[in-house]
C-alpha cells in the first residue's frame, strides 16, 4: 500500500474544502507519526484486503498469496476477527465486479489504483482501495475498518475527489457517464452508496475544489471552524475555533432562572464540540508542560494519582501459596468478552457455535440529533414492553 499522501490530500479534504488555512497552520504542528495503533490496524486490515482482491484478479500465483498471507498474519496485530471483517469487503468487491462484467465484458477491476485529481488541486492524489470501471460506470469501493466513527458515502469529498481521480484515470478508454462511491466498514455492519453524473461532479470540480484548493495551498483564506476542526492538528491552539465555542459561554439566555426546550436544544448541538475544544486544549497544554516544560499561568506540572499493583505477580502466587491459601481462593476464570472471543477464534466461527446463544439487549436512551438514522423510541410502548417484562420476572 502506498504511504505518500498529498499535501491536498483527499482523506484531509473536508479540512481544507471548508478551512483553506488549515494546511498552512498544519504545518507549523509535527506529524502523528504513524498514527498510533488504529491507524496500524487500518493498514494491516488494507494489506489483507488488497492481498484477497490480488488472488482473486488473478496478480498473485499461490505460493506468492501463501507467503504473503503467513507473513501478514504474523504481525503482533492480526487477530482471527480481522479476515472476517475483511472478506466483508472483498465480497462486496467481487459482487460488483461480476455484476459489471455480465453487462459489460470489458469491465475491469484496479486494486489500489493511484488517483490523480491534480488537475483540480495542485499535487492531488490518493489511492482507491478498489475502482471497477464497465457499462459506463466508474465505482471506487473504499474499506473504512475503523469502528470509533460512522463513515458515509453520501457527499463525502474523500470519496469524490477519488471519483474524479478515477474518472481522470479511465475517461479515455470509456464513455464514462456515472461515478459510483461505496463505503464498507464491517465492523459497523455499514455499507453506503452515493453517485453521480459525471458532469456533477466535474461542476462540483470546477466551482467547489479548484478555488478552494487554490487557496489552501497558498494558506490563504478565511478561518471556518466546525466538524472537520476534528482531526486538525492545529486545532487546539486555533483562536477561530476557541472563539466559536467561548461563545456558548456568553450565550444570552431569555429567562436566566430556567432553560426553555428550545434553549436545551441549542444547547446540546454545542456540547460535543464545545467538550472536544476543552480536551484538545487539555492534551495540548499537558504535552507542551511535560515535553517542552512550558509554563501556563497559575498551572503547574504534578504526578498525578496513581493505583498500587504487584511488583512481581508470580512472586505474589508463590508467596499466598506458603501462606497455606488455595489457588481458587485467589484467582478466578473469567469468559472472554464477545469481541476478545471473536478476535481469537474469528467472527465467523463464533457466530456458528454461539449464534443461539447471543442476545443484543436494548441500549440505554441517549439523546441524539433528528438526522441520526437510529429509530426514535415510543415512550408509550418502551413503558408497555419494561411492564410486560416485570410481569414474566414475578411470575
Amino acid at each position: 500500500m502506498p504511504d505518500i499522501h498529498a499535501k491536498l490530500s483527499a482523506s484531509g479534504s473536508s479540512r481544507w474544502l471548508n478551512c483553506t488555512p488549515s494546511i498552512a497552520l498544519e504545518s507549523k504542528f509535527p506529524e502523528q507519526g504513524d498514527g498510533g495503533f488504529f491507524a496500524q490496524e487500518g493498514t494491516l486490515a488494507h494489506s489483507f484486503g488488497e492481498l484477497l482482491l490480488q488472488k482473486f484478479n488473478g496478480d498473485v500465483d499461490k505460493a506468492k498469496y501463501a507467503r504473503k498471507l503467513n507473513r501478514l498474519k504474523k504481525s503482533e496485530l492480526y487477530d482471527a476477527s480481522m479476515i472476517d471483517h475483511v472478506e466483508v469487503y472483498t465480497t462486496i468487491v467481487i459482487e460488483k465486479f461480476q455484476e459489471a462484467h455480465a453487462n459489460d465484458p470489458n469491465a475491469v477491476l484496479s486494486i489500489e489504483q493511484r488517483l490523480d485529481y491534480s488537475a483540480w488541486a495542485p499535487g492531488g492524489f490518493g489511492t482507491g482501495d478498489a475502482v471497477i470501471v464497465g457499462n459506463g460506470v466508474v465505482e471506487i469501493v473504499d474499506l473504512k475498518y475503523g469502528k470509533g466513527v460512522p463513515v458515509f458515502a453520501e457527499e463525502n469529498s474523500q470519496l469524490m475527489l477519488y471519483g474524479l481521480g478515477a474518472y481522470n484515470a479511465f475517461e479515455m478508454g470509456y464513455d464514462l457517464h456515472t461515478v459510483r462511491m461505496t463505503i464498507v466498514q464491517p465492523r459497523l455492519d455499514s455499507v453506503t452508496e452515493f453517485e453521480m453524473e459525471v458532469s456533477d461532479l466535474l461542476d462540483w470540480a470546477d466551482n467547489v475544489v479548484r478555488p478552494a484548493a487554490l487557496l489552501a495551498d497558498k494558506g490563504e483564506g478565511e478561518l471556518n471552524p466546525g466538524p472537520w476542526c476534528k482531526f486538525c492538528r492545529a486545532r487546539a491552539v486555533c483562536k477561530a475555533r476557541a472563539e466559536a465555542n467561548l461563545e456558548l459561554a456568553s450565550y444570552n439566555f431569555k429567562d436566566p432562572r430556567l432553560l426553555q426546550p428550545a434553549e436545551i436544544a441549542q444547547v446540546l448541538g454545542k456540547v460535543a464540540e464545545l467538550k472536544s475544544w476543552v480536551d484538545d486544549i487539555k492534551k495540548f497544554a499537558l504535552n507542551e508542560a511535560e515535553a517542552k516544560g512550558t509554563k501556563f499561568p497559575g498551572w503547574k506540572l504534578v504526578e498525578g494519582r496513581s493505583n498500587r499493583k504487584y511488583a512481581d505477580s508470580e512472586a505474589v502466587l508463590g508467596a499466598l501459596e506458603l501462606e497455606g491459601y488455595a489457588e481458587e481462593e485467589f484467582i478466578t476464570k473469567k469468559l472472554l468478552g464477545l469481541t476478545e472471543l471473536e478476535k481469537l477464534v474469528g467472527k465467523k466461527r463464533v457466530e456458528l457455535v454461539l449464534g443461539d446463544l447471543i442476545v443484543k439487549p436494548r441500549g440505554l436512551p441517549v439523546l441524539v440529533i433528528e438526522e441520526d438514522k437510529r429509530q426514535e423510541i415510543n415512550l408509550k410502548s418502551k413503558a408497555e414492553d419494561d411492564f410486560a417484562d416485570d410481569l414474566d420476572a414475578n411470575g
